[in-house]
């Protein structure tokens, strides 16, 4: 059977079978579960649900107010990733609030913006790494799709752990998962002919805070990254795709704090402070430090700008990456706070990237 049929096979595999071809599968090869999903033609969701009633406890109820919860687990790592990048930061949940579909996360480490009306799945793992016992909960968009994960750490507390896992599980603890298919296809940009550019750089020119850029996109029915090329060079300018990897490294060389973006429709994460020991492994570059790991898909990134947005604050200068298909990869930008300008070293080192 080839590879095509088996997956199709496996869509509507039971759990058992499905089980049965991941581990024939990891039997082979070491993977990681979203990698072994993505060879069997399955979500990560549907695999990892083949364990419930075992060492996966499915749950439910109101998952904002779990995730207000979060801070009585003690020091975490947390894991939010997309197809090119993932971004990972230990420390603990701190100043936790949401709304009716918003949550924040503002604590010192660990900075998130939860967008709950993607969330569809949640788990509680518990499982055996050699010798450890490895805690995590996991959350998941209706396709199946990683959306943010939280693992405890060894100062972290296993027994709130527990008693969250006990509160929030779900009646039934029955394997698998039904999820949806993904959308098919990429939703097309207007045609640039029936875009009103002027008026476009003129709103662009009169905002007074960055959160206004997406209300500009939406009065103006434009896409991100086709906003930057119809604005020109006042605004926004193509990069090489090699531009992170030389932020990363001239901002570790340089001691420059800086804010890396990582995120998905779920969730956003984000990084504050310094980067320091950057390694390149293959077609990933890392950010390696003792509690800031990122890892980037190089050979994943379509397009890179250097963006300009006025504020009443001054310019904010930012580095965005896309993939070939313009959805959001990472955000780059100088360590600052609203009321607080930019600094100058920022400023410099993202004009100082070669343009495309």
């Amino acid at each position: 059977m080839n590879i095509a049929a088996q997956s199709r096979e496996l869509l509507h595999a039971s759990p058992q079978a499905l089980r049965e071809a991941w581990h024939s599968l990891t039997a082979q090869q070491s993977l990681r579960i979203r990698d072994a999903a993505q060879q069997l033609g399955v979500s990560e969701a549907q695999l990892l649900a083949t364990g419930v009633g075992e060492h996966v406890v499915r749950l439910s109820g109101n998952l904002p107010e779990l995730m207000m919860r979060m801070g009585e687990l003690g020091r975490v790592m947390a894991l939010t990733r997309n197809e090119a990048a993932v971004h990972e930061k230990d420390g603990l949940y701190t100043n936790i609030s949401h709304g009716d579909h918003v949550g924040l996360v503002l604590g010192d480490a660990i900075d998130l913006r939860l967008f709950y009306d993607k969330w569809a799945f949640a788990y509680a793992v518990t499982e055996k790494v050699g010798a450890t016992t490895r805690r995590s909960f996991q959350f998941f968009d209706a396709c199946g799709d990683a959306i943010h994960k939280i693992f405890l750490r060894d100062e972290g507390d296993p027994f709130a752990f527990e008693a969250l896992c006990d509160a929030w599980a779900a009646r039934l603890q029955i394997p698998g998962e039904t999820v949806l298919p993904r959308p098919a296809g990429v939703t097309p940009d207007r045609p640039d002919s029936e875009i009103d550019v002027e008026a476009l750089r003129a709103d662009w020119r009169a905002m007074t805070d960055t959160h206004q850029f997406f209300g500009l996109l939406k009065k103006h029915k434009v896409g991100r990254t086709q906003a930057f090329r119809l604005a020109g060079e006042e605004f926004a300018k193509p990069l090489l795709t090699a531009t992170p990897a030389r932020v990363m490294q001239a901002a570790a060389a340089s001691g420059l704090d800086i804010m890396i973006f990582v995120g998905n429709p779920g969730c956003i994460q984000i990084h504050t402070g310094p980067v320091k020991d950057i390694q390149r492994m293959g077609p990933w570059i890392n950010v390696l430090d003792p509690d800031f790991n990122l890892h980037l898909r190089e050979d994943l990134v379509g397009q890179v700008w250097l963006v300009k947005k006025p504020t009443a604050d001054g310019v904010v200068t930012s580095i965005e990456l896309f993939d070939r298909n313009g959805d959001f990869i990472a955000y780059f930008f100088g360590k600052r706070k609203p009321g607080i300008p930019e600094t100058n070293e920022w400023r410099t080192l993202a004009e100082s990237m070669e343009a495309r």
